[in-house]
Order: C-alpha cells, then structure tokens, then sequence
C-alpha cells in the first residue's frame, strides 16, 4: 500500500468563472494554470525517477 493512499483526498477547487474576467486577466490565468502544470509534470517525472531507481535497487 502507498502512503499516500492513507492520506485524505482533497476536493477539487470549484474553477473559477471565466465570464467575469477581462482578456488581461484570462491571459495572466493562463499563465499561471500553464506554470502550475510545468510543476506538476516536473514533480511526476521525479517521482517516476524514484521508483524506477527503487525498483531496479531491489530487482534480484
């Protein structure tokens, strides 16, 4: 089992209400979803890399 298994599911943040924002705003948005993905893809590719070393580590 994973420990992260035991930890609670977070809810999902409700998206924000893209009417009420302005060109300027939506671009800035965008820019900040697009850096937040660029994390989230780098902290996968660490955490493949982990594994991967774990498990060539305890291969026989």
């Amino acid at each position: 089992m994973d420990p992260e298994d035991l930890e609670p599911r977070k809810k999902a943040a409700k998206p924000k209400d893209l009417d009420l924002m302005g060109v300027e705003d939506l671009e800035s948005y965008l820019e900040e979803l697009e850096t937040e993905a660029a994390r989230v893809r780098a902290k996968i590719e660490s955490k493949k890399s982990y594994l991967t070393g774990a498990q060539s580590f305890f291969k026989t």
